[in-house]
């Protein structure tokens, strides 16, 4: 059973430490391999499922242009904040099936993988792209990471 409060403050932790005081906020949902890889392949052109996707509102990453400009995936929502408000970051997903994989690979529990994926995507929502930078997005994990107790990958 995933502890979905728990993954909540955790969140809420990490964005206080990204970005002080900001209310800016997320939805996150937590789904299968299936439907993870609909999304991976809708919104991707990726035919398989991944661990963590993110959808920012201030735009997507750069390859995940083939739909058209809808990023995001509405029907995945869970509590978001109203769209019209400004202080709305985006949308995570987070496949519990891989999660749980990748947690049993790395020898760690599961719930501290899932901290790991949505600190990964949250950061791809605070505008951070690993693909693109010179590993500043790579540093801040680090340290997020250590500072909020999960073993380093």
């Amino acid at each position: 059973m995933v502890d979905t409060a728990g993954l909540e403050r955790f969140l809420e932790a990490i964005a206080e430490d990204i970005s002080p005081g900001d209310a800016r906020g997320a939805s996150l949902r937590v789904v299968s391999d299936a439907a993870m890889r609909e999304l991976n392949r809708t919104y991707r052109g990726k035919d398989q499922p991944t661990d963590v996707l993110a959808f920012p509102v201030s735009g997507p990453p750069a390859d995940t242009r083939h739909d058209g400009g809808n990023h995001r995936a509405p029907e995945l929502l869970v509590d978001p904040w109203p769209r019209e408000e400004p202080g709305y970051l985006g949308d995570l997903v987070v496949s519990v099936d891989t999660a749980s994989r990748q947690a049993a690979e790395r020898g760690r529990p599961l719930d501290a993988e899932l901290r790991h994926l949505a600190l990964h995507g949250l950061l791809h929502l605070f505008g951070y792209d690993h693909e693109a930078d010179r590993g500043e997005m790579a540093r801040l994990e680090r340290l997020l990471r250590l500072r909020h107790g999960l073993i380093p990958r």
